[in-house]
């Protein structure tokens, strides 16, 4: 088991397999300027497998896949099936925009995923072109309606909540919540990266959201978590629905005393805290060809390196944003 100072159980490892996006999100990075990194630049599959291997053998129990976006990757579900012959891995899911899922969902489910994050921040196909700069809304919902054919639960519906832009959405994504068996997720907007946004301007919070939905649903909360690497969400049922809403409020109501997880970057950075900048680097061990026990000890000084909480906000109370751009970092 892998405790930091604080006696915090660190299972949970969010690894993100590339920075290469086929959107640009208006709350994830720039329209322009963007270096992505090259391809050597990257940690290659066999490495993530190796530092994954360790780090169950130390006590992680979960592995969420994410990028950028992970299906662009070419080799990605022969890596998936790689990762599922981890002795003592449980779960294996995948964090992804959607608009390949509809073409990689069966090989994915075959290669050992059964549960998946779709990012969805509007329902109106205008508005979806518009956040995520030209994608296309039916190529997400085809991708959902193939997942869910194929067996995939749960589906995870994450929507970042930007006032002005798509609150207006919240009752209808919780009808999809009620009418399907999603579970949709409403995410506040964080500080990260350079993005066009104003964050102070766009910023809500998700006690807002719920008054909202509340007006029309009925949210029994969800107190019991199914496992111990369970993430942060606050979950409602819908009363009489088939699916559930959750809560994620990084800023209004951090969640760090009970933080679980890790982040492995694109370029092979081991990071403690998504909001705090202090990471470990294991591309440059791994490649002068460390040892087991090398790396075993590099994993533990990343773990030793998680703060109590974030510090997204200074004393003095001005915004401190996180310089990384959300797609090196994977969420």
């Amino acid at each position: 088991m892998m405790l930091d100072k604080y006696s915090r159980e660190i299972n949970y490892l969010r690894v993100s397999i590339t920075d290469r996006c086929n959107l640009r999100c208006i709350y994830c990075r720039p329209k322009e300027g963007v270096a992505l990194h090259g391809h050597e630049d990257i940690l290659r599959y066999e490495e993530m497998i190796r530092v994954i291997s360790l780090a169950v053998k130390m006590g992680l129990i979960k592995v969420r896949l994410t990028g950028g976006e992970p299906l662009v990757r070419r080799g990605f579900v022969d890596f998936v099936a790689d990762l599922n012959k981890i002795e003592g891995l449980k779960d294996i899911s995948l964090t992804t925009n959607g608009i390949l899922l509809e073409q990689f969902a069966q090989g994915i489910f075959d290669a050992g995923i059964r549960r998946i994050n779709v990012s969805l921040d509007s329902l109106n196909p205008d508005k979806y072109g518009q956040i995520t700069r030209g994608g296309r809304l039916e190529d997400v919902l085809r991708g959902i309606a193939r997942a869910e054919e194929i067996g995939f639960s749960p589906i995870k519906i994450n929507t970042v909540a930007i006032k002005g832009f798509n609150d207006d959405e919240a009752l209808d994504f919780a009808r999809l919540a009620q009418e399907q068996p999603f579970q949709v997720r409403f995410i506040e907007l964080m500080p990260v990266g350079k993005t066009t946004l104003d964050y102070g301007e766009d910023y809500m919070p998700g006690s807002q959201l719920i008054k909202i939905i509340r007006q029309r649903y009925a949210l029994e909360p969800l107190k019991n978590k199914k496992n111990r690497s369970d993430g942060p969400a606050k979950i409602f049922k819908i009363k009489g629905g088939r699916g559930e809403i959750g809560f994620i409020n990084p800023v209004s109501d951090h969640f760090c005393s009970t933080c679980n997880r890790m982040r492995l970057t694109s370029d092979g950075k081991l990071r403690a805290c998504l909001l705090n900048e202090a990471e470990v680097d294991l591309k440059k061990a791994l490649r002068e060809n460390c040892s087991d026990a090398e790396l075993e000890k590099l994993i533990w000084d990343a773990v030793l390196l998680k703060p109590r909480q974030h510090d997204i906000v200074c004393t003095e109370n001005s915004l401190r944003k996180c310089s990384r751009n959300m797609s090196e970092i994977g969420g």
